[in-house]
């Protein structure tokens, strides 16, 4: 059978008009229907770390333990209580979006998606210099997700050293010191004005939803970690070493039980007390079932217009 070529085949046939592409839709968004009082907080308090809120609490970590042990034992061969801790949070975003605002030029905004800094070394060592790396990923990410982002971005450094925001900062570094005062100063204004150009915002490790450290690595408890006035996070979280406990039961025997120290440094500007300590209280209750993590959440719920 003969075929006829696809040229002769299109010959005389009108070409269709071409649809104009949609534009991706932002996934940042200012938040207009808050309380009054909330739109007025902000300009109240001016800064972030002025509006620094500080909570520590004691998690049991034996359930956790267990189940970064079963998913190395699927693959997940670098996993740590860090992916743990990052992935829980990404899911108690997608409960409680408010927890991915941020305050920008006075005025509340909103994210949809979770961007998570962190900063590493190649190795552990004093002359190891630091990295700061972030990851973006849905609310509704399981903990694969975490995991295969996270790691391809922590190993993927330390195999090639160097990124976007080192090679940023080796050109600021460069710029002579009252000048570079000055480029600093204009490139928050940029921010302020939401006009800082977006492969800045990218790169930047101060423009996320939540900013996350281990001491635990350092062998030391979690710090009281400031929050930056440049950029848009929200939140800092650290953790510390495990430390195990002798605990008496009812019955007057007694058994030894391991728990992490865990701290977050918020801004308060972004919503209530209540709805934080509510946001908490849903992510211990993930981590006290961990394997849930490993299925997508059953909604991830819009922030308020």
């Amino acid at each position: 059978m003969n075929e006829t070529p696809a040229a002769e085949n299109t010959k005389n046939v009108p070409e269709a008009p071409r649809k104009k592409e949609k534009k991706k839709k932002s996934t940042v968004r200012r938040v207009r229907t808050v309380a009054p009082m909330t739109l007025l907080v902000p300009f109240i308090m001016v800064n972030r770390i002025g509006s620094q809120n500080m909570i520590t609490d004691r998690l049991p970590i034996s359930r956790l333990e267990a189940y970064l042990k079963q998913k190395q034992a699927e693959g997940m061969s670098n996993i740590s209580m860090m992916y743990l801790l990052i992935a829980a949070y990404i899911r108690t975003a997608a409960e409680r979006p408010a927890l991915n605002r941020f305050i920008r030029g006075q005025r509340i905004w909103t994210r949809d998606e979770v961007e998570v800094s962190l900063v590493i070394k190649k190795e552990m060592s004093l002359e190891s210099p630091d990295a700061a790396v972030k990851i973006e990923l849905p609310r509704s990410a399981t903990m694969r997700d975490v995991y295969d982002a996270l790691n391809g971005v922590i190993t993927g450094y330390r195999e090639n050293p160097g990124n976007d925001l080192d090679d940023t900062m080796g050109v600021l570094s460069h710029i002579p010191a009252l000048l570079l005062k000055n480029v600093i100063w204009f490139l928050k204004t940029l921010d302020y004005f939401r006009l800082l150009p977006k492969f800045l915002q990218k790169v930047s490790p101060f423009h996320c939803s939540l900013f996350i450290t281990s001491m635990g690595s350092l062998g030391i408890p979690p710090i009281y970690h400031h929050l930056y006035d440049f950029g848009t996070c929200p939140v800092f979280c650290a953790f510390g070493t495990k430390q195990r406990v002798n605990e008496l039961n009812p019955d007057g025997t007694v058994h030894r039980k391991t728990y992490m120290d865990v701290t977050f440094v918020t801004d308060e500007r972004i919503c209530d007390g209540y709805y934080f300590a509510s946001s908490w209280k849903y992510m211990k209750n993930i981590l006290r079932d961990p394997w849930q993590l490993d299925n997508p959440p059953e909604r991830v719920v819009d922030d308020i217009p």
